[in-house]
């Protein structure tokens, strides 16, 4: 049985008054249509350096601040009698950073990723950032940063908490 699902809010085509969904049968048909209809091979790689600038940025920011944290309360480098609480709270200041130091990238990536193909309105990482500071001030660059914040935090909270769970039974 195949399976149907539907893209994201940015890939909503508007036909007249109704709002319609474009419908894919999986990623493949969804690569076949950017190959065809957003850009070729290109299409594929849209919003790639906001992507990896977010990345090397974000996974810097949250580790540092992540193993920092945990040497300052350990009281130096042997962070392994830490306790879960201490745990608990470099995992929400990690997740809290990350999110700190990237917002505004993953928001341009993001409007760079859903613009028109045919019609762009932004020409690259820069222009994006331009004209959103622009038209919106700097606010414009933290669209959805409540709720950003308040998944990132628990979300990175347990997976780091998982991570020292699993290092330490593991010996």
């Amino acid at each position: 049985m195949k399976s149907t699902f539907v893209i994201s809010q940015s890939e909503l085509a508007s036909v007249g008054s109704t709002v319609v969904a474009v419908k894919y049968t999986g990623p493949m048909d969804v690569a076949r249509h950017v190959l065809k209809f957003k850009g070729g091979v290109r299409g594929l790689f849209k919003g790639l350096f906001p992507t990896l600038a977010r990345e090397v940025l974000k996974n810097a920011a949250m580790f540092g601040v992540y193993e920092e944290t945990k040497q300052y309360l350990a009281g130096g480098t042997n962070t392994s009698k830490l306790g879960r609480g201490s745990l608990i709270v470099t995992g929400g200041l990690a997740g809290g950073t990350f999110w700190l130091s990237v917002y505004p990238t993953d928001v341009i990536e993001r409007v760079i990723q859903v613009d028109d193909y045919k019609n762009p309105k932004f020409s690259g990482f820069a222009d994006a950032f331009k004209k959103i500071v622009a038209s919106e001030g700097v606010k414009g660059l933290y669209k959805g940063f409540g709720s950003a914040m308040a998944s990132s935090v628990p979300a990175n909270v347990a997976c780091l908490l998982a991570y020292e769970i699993t290092r330490s039974s593991l010996g």
